[in-house]
């Protein structure tokens, strides 16, 4: 027997901007909704979700845990101005000028990472 991945939990002041804002990121739904916690999926039923739960204080450190994510379908250069045009913001986070990955943050500041390789190139054994 192992774990399951159920659900990556995400704080948020403003449940209901980061849920839509992620769903926008994932092209995912809304599958279940409260007055504290608005779950996000590709599908219901479909795991892992994205629980965006409600707190009242705002983001003051860096995550711990963020999300990386790839282009799919699109260069990555137009996914990044996609993610820029929905709210996300390019962050520095201590990385270096030479990283290949560009780190930016939800409207919250969540922090997110788009990999330089689409997924595309990575099913296609593309670069390194």
């Amino acid at each position: 027997m192992t774990s399951r991945l159920a659900a990556i939990a995400l704080d948020a002041v403003d449940v209901a901007r980061v849920a839509d804002f992620w769903c926008e990121v994932l092209g995912w739904q809304r599958v279940d909704e409260g007055v504290e916690v608005v779950t996000i999926a590709e599908a219901p039923g479909v795991w892992p979700a994205l629980d965006v739960l409600a707190v009242p204080e705002a983001k003051t450190a860096k995550n711990r845990l963020h999300l990386d994510l790839r282009a799919d379908g699109t260069s990555t250069a137009a996914e990044l101005a996609r993610l820029e045009a929905l709210g996300a913001r390019r962050v520095d986070v201590g990385q270096g000028p030479d990283v290949s990955w560009v780190v930016l943050a939800d409207p919250e500041g969540n922090e997110l990472c788009l990999l330089s390789r689409t997924v595309q190139e990575i099913e296609q054994g593309e670069g390194a």
